[in-house]
């Protein structure tokens, strides 16, 4: 099967907002043996949705439209859908019944705006929106399958999982998929793919292999479509994978490294605390997004000016004007004053370049220090992640989490 993406919305095509949900349809539908023919953005234009949909119809299996259902003057896609489906706009007193409740949870007022959300084409069935007011749609014409979605980004990734992929198994018949995703941290796509090619090559041809590089990790996806023996095949080739590369994984499919070292404290009744000064917080945040953090996460420095190091994290002045505040001996103090401050089992500190500024010869941009503690034991290492100041935080805080919970784990 094939499938067209239509992302509707003035908002899009001025660069005012980023198109993710084309990124997590296409790979959703990927994931289920779906392939994606093509993914456009139009503009809230009712005589553009009607041709998309048209030319959408002649080339693929799914139509998949996002964004233009809400309840305000430039959202046009409900009406542009009765005129190709040639429906009407009823009346659903269920569907208003849930926009009342989504308000009065969160304390909203209903208006007529929101009472407009209730108003949808009467040859649909509609998909229910648990987290917003605008319901989603599901038709069929001549054999092809079309969803209306919300284009808010959460919205609409929480009806495509719940609503979408259900129909579109059901309906195609996707069965004897498998999917398995190897995660690594600390080595390069390059090298990984360098140091892999031979296992790569013996694979079977008809195992899809998927390299998913983002800032310090790369993600290794085997797939195997319409198979029966499609899972001893990958638990196999996995096998020999792990034995390959085993120090560089740290998880598989839907882990995280936050979450992961989460549950490694967990299981040992650990508690952590943080000092970070190029992250800015980002470790903080990384490890409070995993639900029941507060269990072992007691808290965390934001130690950025040398001032903070000195007075909040105890770092002995001669260190910082010896050594820098970039080096292994400050980084170590960071750890090891954070530690005693907050009375945790463990402590991690980062400090470093983030850039584009501040770097030298002997420490250019990119250079962090980053060290885990413990009472008993301290370790330390350097990184360089090159010039670009994003990228620096967030290959940081990836390295700084894998390190705890390498630490964590030899314990």
């Amino acid at each position: 099967m094939q499938a067209t993406i239509i992302a509707i919305g003035d908002e899009l095509l001025i660069g005012k907002v980023v198109n993710t949900n084309a990124a997590y349809i296409a790979r959703k539908l990927n994931l289920i043996g779906i392939s994606v023919k093509e993914a456009i953005v139009i503009g809230d234009n009712k005589q553009h949705i009607l041709s998309s949909l048209e030319n959408a119809h002649r080339k693929s299996d799914v139509i998949i439209l996002t964004g233009g259902l809400g309840p305000t003057s430039d959202d046009i896609t409900k009406p542009a859908l009765c005129e190709y489906f040639g429906s009407k706009l009823e009346f659903r007193p269920d569907v208003l019944e849930q926009v009342k409740a989504f308000l009065d949870k969160r304390g909203g007022v209903l208006n007529d705006l929101n009472k407009s959300q209730a108003w949808v084409p009467d040859n649909c069935t509609l998909l229910n929106n648990p987290i917003g007011t605008a319901p989603g749609m599901f038709f069929e014409k001549e054999g092809r399958y079309y969803f209306a979605l919300p284009g808010v980004p959460f919205e609409m990734e929480k009806m495509f999982d719940d609503h979408v992929i259900p129909i579109l198994s059901k309906k195609a018949g996707i069965e004897n998929i498998y999917h398995r995703t190897i995660l690594t941290t600390g080595i390069s796509e390059s090298k990984l793919a360098e140091t892999i090619s031979e296992w790569e090559k013996s694979l079977p041809s008809f195992v899809k292999l998927a390299y998913l590089p983002s800032p310090g990790i790369v993600k290794v996806r085997l797939s195997v479509y319409h198979n029966p023996h499609g899972k001893e095949i990958i638990e196999d080739a996995e096998r020999r994978l792990h034995a390959i590369i085993a120090p560089y994984i740290f998880g598989y499919d839907d882990d995280t490294l936050e979450g992961i070292v989460g549950h490694l404290l967990m299981s040992q009744n650990a508690t952590l605390a943080t000092a970070e000064s190029c992250t800015g917080g980002n470790l903080s945040l990384s490890i409070v997004s995993v639900p029941g953090a507060s269990a072992y996460y007691k808290g965390g420095i934001i130690a950025y000016s040398n001032e903070i190091k000195i007075n909040e994290l105890n770092v002995n002045p001669d260190i910082i004007n010896h050594y820098g505040a970039v080096s292994q001996q400050t980084a170590e103090a960071m750890a090891k004053g954070c530690l005693n401050k907050f009375e945790t089992h463990y402590s991690v500190a980062v400090t470093g370049i983030a850039g584009p500024d501040g770097g030298s010869p002997e420490k250019p941009v990119g250079t962090v220090w980053i060290a885990v503690a413990s009472p008993k034991n301290i370790v330390s290492e350097k990184f360089l992640f090159g010039d670009n100041r994003i990228r620096n935080i967030q290959r940081s805080t990836i390295a700084a989490l894998n390190m705890l919970r390498k630490t964590i784990e030899i314990k």
